[in-house]
């Protein structure tokens, strides 16, 4: 069935806008719950059943540069945030690392597996498959993903976090436009995440400190 482009931007201002926003709102924490289940059994299905999306890893995927590009941006994310805790936080840098080591084994697995994916199968893989035909400029595309990806962050209420969470949505909408893989860009997402929760940056971004 050819869905209307008008039922498209409603479904995209719900999924992308509406939802986020309504989890500021001071309400049953159940109830965010269930609407988040829904939302994403809703999403699963339109990628599986409507956009005949098929969950596989891609033939031909230039892990080597991948990798290089990854490392190089790491690095850069490395010196800023070491940066940055030691002036702002400075007992907090390497403090889970540190301090307790088998919590932050724990967190990286279940944030990488539980929290990175289904993120990505979201802003990503559903976002680039179902939504391009909307922009007319790739640029656009790209900004608006980085928006809405920092929107489903704006319950922290913390602006840092919006301002990571924005330019990470750059950075992985940039990555997944040249790959067309939902493993890469889960995988940079999830060692940029996991970079932050060692670092000391953790507690403002939801995890256990």
């Amino acid at each position: 069935m050819m869905e209307s482009t008008a039922y498209k931007l409603t479904e995209f201002f719900i999924i992308f806008i509406i939802i986020p926003i309504s989890f500021t709102i001071n309400y049953s924490p159940w109830l965010k719950l269930a609407i988040g289940f829904i939302g994403f059994i809703y999403i699963v299905y339109v990628l599986l059943k409507v956009e005949k999306e098929k969950i596989k890893i891609a033939p031909n995927l230039n892990w080597k540069f991948f990798w290089k590009e990854t490392m190089i941006k790491l690095l850069v994310i490395v010196i800023l945030t070491v940066f940055f805790v030691f002036i702002t936080d400075k007992p907090a840098l390497f403090n889970v690392l540190l301090n307790k080591p088998k919590l932050w084994v724990l967190i990286l697995f279940i944030y990488s597996f539980f929290s990175v994916y289904p993120q990505e199968l979201i802003y990503r893989t559903l976002y680039f498959k179902r939504y391009r035909s909307l922009f007319k400029d790739n640029t656009l595309f790209i900004f608006v993903n980085a928006i809405v990806f920092a929107l489903a962050h704006l319950f922290f209420r913390n602006t840092l976090v919006l301002a990571l969470t924005f330019l990470g949505g750059v950075l992985f909408a940039v990555t997944f436009n040249k790959t067309k893989s939902t493993l890469l860009v889960s995988i940079e997402h999830a060692i940029y995440g996991c970079w932050l929760f060692t670092v000391g940056m953790g507690e403002m971004l939801g995890f256990p400190a």
